[in-house]
Parts: C-alpha cells; sequence; structure tokens
C-alpha cells in the first residue's frame, strides 16, 4: 500500500474529516471511495469513447431517435 500526502486548504480538509465522521468512517476510507469512484467514472468513459469511435455516427443518432420517440409515447 502507497502513503500518498495532499495539499488540499483547511477548510476543505475540515468539511471531509465530517463527511467521514457522519459516515462512520475513517477519512483514509473516504478517500479511497472517492479515487474508486472517479477510477469507475474514467473507465466506464474511456470505454464508451472507444465503442464510439468503433461505431457509426448514423447509426448512433437513429437509436438515439428512436429512444426519443418512444420516450414521448
Amino acid at each position: 500500500m502507497t502513503t500518498l500526502t495532499i495539499r488540499i486548504p483547511d477548510d476543505t480538509a475540515d468539511r471531509l474529516r465530517q463527511l467521514a465522521k457522519h459516515r462512520d468512517i475513517s477519512l483514509n476510507k473516504l478517500m479511497e471511495e472517492f479515487s474508486t469512484m472517479s477510477l469507475a467514472e474514467f473507465d466506464a468513459k474511456t470505454r464508451l469513447r472507444l465503442r464510439a469511435a468503433k461505431g457509426s455516427s448514423k447509426r448512433g443518432l437513429a437509436l438515439l431517435d428512436k429512444l426519443d420517440r418512444n420516450l414521448r409515447n
């Protein structure tokens, strides 16, 4: 496991400590959860971009039109 030192404003650090306390977890666990969520979001966006690059914009727009029509009905 790695130890990482970050610099953030004091008021942000205080709010993060309060949030961790409210969730009944350590500040370390809170940071671990935040980093996991951020990485999952990044990975999902990367996968979607790769799939979009392989796809057809015409087909994608047709699917969006179909979805829009279904939502209206």
